[in-house]
């Protein structure tokens, strides 16, 4: 028996839409042509010297005993943001938020980070702190960036985050597949081993 078709034609889609639905990921990227694959992933580290992390780390590790992590805007502006910064400061990477991309009915809307220098990267504010949801739609938007860039990378990269957990994400463009890291790195605990991971992706070199 056929599937019934999620995405319905002539109806257009927005990327926090995807977010929203009800849906396995597995069955929304279907509609794509891609499929989902979950599992460990060990991912490269940057050996650069990191001159800002120690003062990052403290300066979180003091602000979180007196904010409330419950609305988006704290998430982003109070942890994502500052790692993000720190990020660029490091790679001297273009940053661009809320940027917008459009390439079809069914793929358009505004990456919250995207990050480019000699590599690419997203990043996904998870909505309503919902880490699975934020993935699916991680997953839409590297489908998109896929079809979009003119770039020969054969891997594109990602990352969900509520601010205090991230999880990574990869699209291998030629065999069509989203691979689901199942590593959560924690802020601040984990904070060296994640700003490792960003730098490598963004510096590869």
């Amino acid at each position: 028996m056929t599937r019934p078709a999620i995405l319905q034609s002539g109806q257009s889609y927005t990327f926090r839409q995807y977010f929203e639905m009800p849906y396995e990921p597995e069955d929304i990227l279907a509609e794509f042509g891609y499929t989902l694959q979950r599992s460990m992933l060990t991912l490269p580290q940057s050996t650069a010297a990191l001159d800002r992390l120690e003062d990052l780390k403290a300066r979180i590790q003091e602000s979180l005993p007196y904010i409330s992590l419950t609305s988006e805007a704290a998430r982003r502006e109070l942890l994502i943001a500052p790692i993000l910064l720190d990020v660029v400061h490091y790679t001297h990477a273009q940053l661009r938020i809320e940027y917008p991309l459009i390439v079809s009915d069914q793929l358009k809307g505004s990456l919250d980070y995207y990050l480019y220098s000699v590599g690419k990267l997203l990043v996904v504010e998870a909505k309503n702190a919902d880490l699975a949801k934020g993935f699916t739609q991680l997953a839409v938007e590297l489908i998109a960036l896929d079809q979009w860039t003119e770039s020969p990378q054969p891997i594109l990269q990602g990352a969900v985050s509520t601010g205090d957990i991230w999880q990574f994400g990869l699209l291998h463009r030629a065999q069509k597949q989203i691979q689901q890291g199942l590593t959560l790195y924690r802020v601040p605990d984990d904070l060296e081993t994640l700003m490792r991971i960003l730098v490598k992706i963004l510096a590869p070199n």
